[in-house]
C-alpha cells in the first residue's frame, strides 16, 4: 500500500529506524516544572473544565424533567422554568468555555515562550563542532513544530483528559442513579472501544517521529538550497533537475508516512463509530421495551439516550487521548532531547573575569596579555559526543568513521603580548584549531591554553570571548544592516566610532557612497557584497570591538593586491601594542611579523623571524621559495 523508503504495508517502520525510540522515561515527570509556572491560570482552566463537566450531565437531567414532570402532566409553567434554567446554564457554559480559551492560550503560549527561549539558548552553549554537524533545518524543526506539539501536552490533554475522565464519572453517576440495567448494558461494550487503542497507539507514536524526522530533513534541503550559495550551486552545476527529484524524494516519503497516519487514525474512527451505532442500538431496544413495560417513563429513555451519548463522546475522546498523549510525548521527548545534550564547553562555577577589553581606540587602555600553548594535545570530538543522530539525517544511513588521529600534539609556544605572531604551514596543518583553541571554540584533550598567564579554562567565558576578536577568512554578515553588523561587536559604539572603525578598514568610502549609507541591507550571508567588501566590513567589526588580543585567519584573502596593501598598513597600525595571532598563506604579508611559526601535522616545526627562518632553510624557506619563484627574495 506504501511505497516510501523505509515503509512496508500500512507504513510500517524499519525496525533500525530512529524513529522506532520509545519516549523516554521520567519525561511526564520533567514536564511538570514547567507547567507549574502558570499554577493559577491551570487552575482556573480546571476550574471551568469542571464547571463545564456538570453542565453537560446537568441538561439531560433537565430534559427529562421537561419531559416526565413538564410536558406530560401539561405543566407549562414547569416546561417554561425548566427551559429558563436551560437557557443559563448554556450561558453559563459559553463563558466557561471563553474562559478554558483564555487560559489555555495563557499556559500554552508561554510554555511555547519558555521551551524555545531554553531550547535557543542551550543550542548556543554547544561547542563548534556541534554547528559543523546538525543540520540547520533540524534544529528550526525542533523551537517550531516540537515546541508546538509540546504546547498540546499541557494545555488540550490536560482540560481533555480531566473533562473527559470526570464527564465519564458523572454521566455514568447520572445513568445508575435513572436506570441500571440499561447502564450495565452500556458499559459492557466500553471495553471494546479500548482494546483497538493500544494497537493503533503504538503505530501512531512510531509514524509521528517518523514524521517530525521528515519533516526535519525535508526542512534542511530547503534551507541549504534556498541560500544564496546553495542557490548558486545548483545553478552552477546545473543540477536544478537533479534537486527536485531529491526533494520529491523527501517530500514523497513525507506523505506516504502521512498516509500510513490517516489510515490509522481513520480505522479507529471507524471501529469507534461502528461501536458506538451498535451501543446506541441496544440502550433504544432495552430501554423501548423498559418504557413499553411502564418499568421507564419516556423522559428518563430520553435523558438515557442523551446521556449515552455524552457518555461514549469522553469515551471516544479517551480512546484517542492515548494517541494525542503520546504524540505530544514524543514532541517533548525530542526537546528534551536537545535539552540534554551536555555543552563541551562549560564554565566553571568558580571562574573570574579578564580586564575589561577597550571602548575604544587604536591602542588597548590595558596590558595585551601573553598567550601561551603548553603541550597541547588536541583531536576533534566524535559525533556521539557533540550531536545528535536525529539532528544529522546521513548519521541516520551512514554512521561515521571513528577517527583518533591527533589534529594537533605536544604543541608548545608563546606568542608574546603586545607582538604579532604569525602561523604558516600546509593546508591542513592545524592552523585554523590553534587559533580556535583562543576563544575557547574547542578545549585541548590534553594540556593548557592560558592567556596572561591563566588557564582559559578557568575564566569566564564572555571575558575570554571580549578579550580575544577574531575575523575568519570566511567573514559571516547577517541578513541585516551594515550598521547592525558593524554595532554587533560593539552595541553602545557611537555612529562616529563606528565610521572611524570602516576609515580604517578602508570600508568607509564605499559605504558613504552607497544610497542608504549604513543602513543598507546586505543581504543573506553579506552576499550583496563583495568578497574583500564583506572581509573589510569584518575587520572593522573587529576594530570597533578593539579588543587585546586579535586572531586573524587570512584576513586579507579576498582583497586585491592594492588593498590588500592598504589593509597591512592599517593592520600595522590598529595592531600596534595588542597580542596577534595571524594564520598567512601568502608570506608576503607576514614579513615583518615578530614571530612566525611552521605548522606541520600539528607539530610546531620552526621558529623565528623571516630572515632567521629564511637562513635556516627548513621548510619556510621551501614554501617562501614556492610563492616567489619568479621574484627575487627580500
Amino acid at each position: 500500500m506504501m511505497g516510501g523508503p523505509g515503509f512496508g504495508p500500512l507504513g510500517r517502520l524499519d525496525k533500525d529506524s530512529i524513529t522506532r525510540q520509545r519516549v523516554r522515561p521520567g519525561t511526564v515527570r520533567r514536564i511538570i516544572p514547567y507547567a507549574t509556572r502558570y499554577r493559577w491560570p491551570l487552575a482556573l482552566l480546571l476550574l471551568t473544565t469542571v464547571a463545564d463537566a456538570v453542565i453537560t450531565v446537568s441538561s439531560p437531567l433537565l430534559l427529562k424533567m421537561i419531559i416526565d414532570d413538564g410536558i406530560i402532566p401539561r405543566h407549562t409553567g414547569t416546561v417554561a422554568w425548566l427551559c429558563g434554567v436551560i437557557a443559563a446554564l448554556a450561558l453559563i457554559d459559553a463563558a466557561a468555555v471563553y474562559l478554558q480559551a483564555w487560559c489555555s492560550g495563557r499556559v500554552g503560549e508561554g510554555l511555547v515562550f519558555d521551551l524555545r527561549s531554553k531550547v535557543f539558548t542551550h543550542v548556543q552553549k554547544q561547542p563548534l563542532a556541534f554547528f559543523t554537524r546538525a543540520q540547520t533545518g533540524a534544529l528550526v524543526s525542533r523551537l517550531n513544530a516540537d515546541v508546538v506539539g509540546a504546547r498540546q501536552a499541557v494545555t488540550t490533554l490536560l482540560t481533555q483528559s480531566v473533562s473527559t475522565l470526570l464527564t465519564i464519572v458523572m454521566v455514568i453517576a447520572a445513568m445508575l442513579y435513572l436506570s441500571w440495567q440499561i447502564t450495565v448494558a452500556a458499559l459492557v461494550m466500553i471495553p471494546f472501544f479500548l482494546l483497538p487503542v493500544r494497537f493503533i497507539a503504538s503505530r501512531l507514536q512510531r509514524i509521528t517521529r517518523e514524521t517530525m524526522q521528515l519533516d526535519a530533513e525535508m526542512s534542511s534541503m530547503m534551507n541549504e538550497r534556498f541560500n544564496v550559495a546553495g542557490a548558486m550551486l545548483a545553478k552552477l552545476y546545473g543540477r536544478t533537475d537533479d534537486e527536485t527529484k531529491l526533494f520529491r524524494s523527501k517530500a514523497g516519503r513525507v506523505r506516504d508516512v502521512a498516509v500510513a497516519g490517516v489510515v490509522y487514525g481513520r480505522m479507529l474512527f471507524i471501529i469507534v463509530t461502528v461501536l458506538t451505532s451498535l451501543t446506541t442500538a441496544l440502550v433504544y431496544g432495552l430501554g423501548g421495551s423498559l418504557t413499553i413495560d411502564g418499568t421507564l417513563k419516556l423522559g428518563t429513555l430520553v435523558a438515557m439516550v442523551t446521556l449515552l451519548l455524552r457518555l461514549y463522546g469522553p469515551i471516544n475522546q479517551l480512546s484517542t487521548m492515548q494517541v494525542d498523549a503520546m504524540t505530544a510525548l514524543v514532541s517533548f521527548d525530542r526537546v528534551f532531547e536537545v535539552l540534554d545534550l551536555e555543552p563541551l564547553i562549560a564554565e566553571r562555577p568558580d571562574a573570574w573575569e579578564l580586564p575589561a577589553a577597550p571602548s575604544n581606540g587604536t591602542s588597548p587602555e590595558i596590558e595585551a596579555p601573553e598567550i601561551e600553548f603548553d603541550q597541547v594535545h588536541f583531536r576533534y570530538p566524535g559525533a556521539n559526543e557533540v550531536s545528535l543522530a536525529s539532528l544529522e539525517s546521513i548519521a541516520l544511513r551512514r554512521p561515521e568513521r571513528t577517527d583518533d588521529s591527533w589534529t594537533l600534539q605536544e604543541l608548545s609556544f608563546r606568542a608574546p603580548a603586545g607582538k604579532l605572531t604569525a602561523l604558516v604551514g600546509h593546508s591542513g596543518a592545524g592552523k585554523t584549531t590553534i587559533t580556535q583553541l583562543v576563544p575557547r571554540l574547542y578545549d585541548p584533550n590534553q594540556g593548557a591554553v592560558r592567556i596572561g598567564g591563566h588557564d582559559i579554562r578557568e575564566l569566564t567565558l564572555q571575558s575570554l570571548r571580549d578579550t580575544v576578536g577574531v575575523v575568519t577568512q570566511d567573514a559571516h554578515l547577517f541578513h541585516d544592516t551594515l550598521r547592525a553588523n558593524l554595532e554587533y561587536a560593539r552595541p553602545d559604539a557611537t555612529e562616529q566610532e563606528v565610521i572611524e572603525a570602516c576609515q580604517a578598514a578602508l570600508i568607509w568610502d564605499t559605504i558613504d557612497a552607497l544610497p542608504d549609507g549604513l543602513d543598507t541591507v546586505v543581504g543573506d550571508r553579506g552576499y550583496r557584497l563583495s568578497g574583500g567588501e564583506k572581509q573589510r566590513i569584518a575587520l572593522a567589526r573587529l576594530l570597533l570591538k578593539a579588543p587585546p588580543i586579535v586572531v586573524l585567519d587570512e584576513a586579507t584573502a579576498h582583497l586585491d593586491s592594492e588593498s590588500e596593501a592598504a589593509i597591512q598598513r592599517a593592520l600595522k597600525t590598529a595592531l600596534h601594542g595588542r597580542t596577534s595571532l595571524v594564520i598567512a598563506h601568502r608570506l608576503s604579508t607576514i614579513r615583518e611579523a615578530d614571530q612566525i611559526l611552521v605548522v606541520e601535522a600539528g607539530r610546531i616545526r620552526e621558529s623565528g623571524t623571516h630572515d632567521e627562518l629564511l637562513d635556516a632553510g627548513g621548510i619556510y624557506a621551501d614554501l617562501y621559495r614556492t610563492q616567489f619563484a619568479q621574484q627575487s627574495p627580500a
